[in-house]
């Protein structure tokens, strides 16, 4: 089990520092521009989004830690039941039940990221789709990098 602790901290931050950007239709401006030019204008369109609205995120990372200290307290509770039903210690049940918890959300947030967290405040989203249209981009969606 020791080897595996520094592995929680690295999925966490993994998922954490995933930016959801908008993904833009290959257009006329997009071909003129090129795809490292429109990146730019996207990277302006966010900063003004931030500067007028703030930072645009949703309570998604709150979801996240609010779910991963319900498993984990579930698997403890489970882990301690199990231990003791089987005449073992409860606190080794209720420490592996509270890794497998944790353990759950993370690799759920891994594998299933737009049920998991959510993606920018949709006031965010908006903005910068107009500041996109404005400059003559069409935004199809946004994705995590």
């Amino acid at each position: 089990m020791r080897r595996l602790e520094w592995l929680l901290p690295i999925a966490l931050v993994g998922v954490a520092c995933a930016t959801p950007r908008p993904v833009l239709y290959p257009n006329a401006t997009l071909e003129r521009v090129g795809r490292e030019h429109a990146q730019g204008e996207i990277d302006e369109c966010l900063a003004l989004a931030r500067q007028d609205l703030g930072d645009g995120r949703r309570s998604g990372g709150e979801r996240m830690v609010k779910r991963t200290a319900v498993r984990t307290a579930a698997g403890a509770a489970t882990g301690a039941a199990i231990g003791a039903a089987v005449g073992r210690s409860a606190a080794r049940g209720a420490a592996g039940g509270a890794a497998g918890g944790a353990a759950s959300s993370v690799v759920g947030a891994i594998l299933y990221p737009r049920r998991e967290r959510g993606g920018p405040d949709p006031v965010y989203r908006r903005y910068v789709d107009r500041c996109l249209h404005e400059r003559g981009y069409d935004v199809i969606g946004w994705r995590r990098r």
